[in-house]
């Protein structure tokens, strides 16, 4: 069984910066890519960035390039994505999900952005 737990999310001002992780088990992290998503309230879900399986590449959507890096550590089963310059638009519920079991969630972790 495929489990993901997001943490490290919070309150932040505009402009501050978030480190999320995202710890997987249930299945073997180092054969699988991995992504981030959000969802803002009354928005559907987004693709936020993507990490080959060896870590060696990575995309983002175009809102978040430049602020946001995405991270993997095989060694311990957990993804990362370092948030820096963060906006008001950036509040969301943000998740990690795998092509392993895509249909698999986990709680999501809140990050907000306000002053």
């Amino acid at each position: 069984q495929v489990l993901l737990v997001e943490s490290g999310g919070g309150l932040v001002q505009p402009g501050g910066s978030l480190r999320l992780s995202c710890a997987a088990s249930g299945f073997t992290f180092s054969r699988y890519g991995m992504r981030w998503y959000r969802q803002a309230p009354g928005n559907e879900r987004e693709l936020v960035a993507t990490i080959t399986s060896a870590g060696d590449g990575t995309r983002y959507v175009d809102s978040v390039k430049g602020r946001f890096t995405i991270s993997r550590d095989n060694a311990k089963n957990t993804v990362n994505l370092q948030m820096n310059s963060l906006k008001p638009e950036d509040t969301a519920v943000y998740y990690c999900n795998t092509p392993a079991s895509p249909d698999s969630w986990g709680q999501g972790t809140q990050v907000t952005v306000s002053s």
